[in-house]
């Protein structure tokens, strides 16, 4: 299939050269030129506009993934695809959108026709790029089109139909909310650790956790992966950034009534960290960037 892909970051890089090696032909378009012209190297058609791109695209149906920082971004191109875009074209959005902004969008792009497909996109720049997670919400009856897609750039199981439109984004949502209580849990037993009579090697210990233990995961293969690089983190600070969906997380589970105390706790420690230097800092900051290349702060 030929895809329209729109943003070449950490992950849409990633991803386009996961669906070229799945036999998939992209159009990439990027603000920045370099790194259109780098992925032409690799093999993709280059656009230097939304527009070049759309045209580079067959008809019947055109498909246009969008994989650009939430928010006024997303909507500013979201905006230039309807009117570049006819009935039954489809826009896939595989940021990390709010589910509300999804199901807003879906019912805009409707209004002329076109389907919209909030994509809730999960593990990391290593799954862009050899086998992603996906969480997937809008028309059933479209779905069927770019199944084949999900099929070919996830792990085996790695794709879910969520339902309607802002599920797949919502899905997305409550998922980052249970890892920001994850790394958060970890990372505060690595600070135990760090502040007991006991001279521990931190590599070694999320090692032998990672096999056979009961906390054994991605996120402890990643924490080995951390300490084998800085033994004691001494090099970064425990500022803990947050992109938002921890956050969401909370104000929903407050309008549901729901209680989600780990989840709000975690937030607020990333909230603290700003102020505080904390080894739990440091521990969720390299997280962070093992699984998705997010900036850390150095001393």
């Amino acid at each position: 299939m030929k895809i329209g892909l729109i943003g070449l970051g950490k992950m849409g890089y990633n991803l386009s050269l996961n669906l070229m090696d799945n036999h998939h032909e992209v159009v990439a378009y990027d603000v920045n030129k370099e790194a259109v012209e780098k992925l032409s190297n690799e093999g993709a058609v280059g656009a230097f506009t939304i527009e070049e791109l759309v045209n580079e695209l067959p008809s019947s149906p055109k498909v246009v993934w969008v994989m650009v920082p939430a928010g006024e971004v997303t909507e500013n191109v979201i905006t230039e695809l309807k009117d570049l875009l006819s009935e039954g074209d489809i826009v896939i959005d595989g940021g990390n959108s709010n589910y509300k902004e999804s199901v807003r969008r879906a019912q805009n792009l409707q209004e002329k026709g076109i389907y919209f497909f909030d994509v809730g996109t999960s593990g990391g720049m290593e799954g862009a790029r050899n086998g992603a997670c996906t969480m997937i919400g809008g028309d059933a009856e479209a779905f069927r089109t770019i199944e084949p897609i999900f099929n070919d750039i996830c792990v085996e199981n790695g794709f879910m139909y969520a339902g309607k439109s802002g599920s797949g984004h919502f899905l997305k949502m409550v998922h980052n909310g249970v890892e920001y209580g994850m790394m958060q849990s970890i990372a505060e037993g690595f600070e135990v650790l760090e502040k007991s009579q006991f001279d521990f090697d931190y590599e070694a210990v999320a090692r032998v956790w990672n096999n056979g233990s009961v906390v054994r995961s991605w996120l402890m293969e990643l924490t080995e992966n951390a300490f084998s690089k800085d033994p004691k983190l001494d090099s970064i600070k425990g500022v803990m950034q947050s992109s938002g969906e921890g956050k969401w997380t909370v104000e929903t589970a407050l309008d549901l009534q729901t209680a989600t105390p780990v989840i709000a706790l975690s937030l607020m420690m990333r909230y603290r960290s700003l102020e505080e230097d904390t080894f739990t800092g440091k521990v969720v900051a390299a997280l962070r960037n093992e699984f998705g290349g997010h900036g850390v702060v150095n001393k």
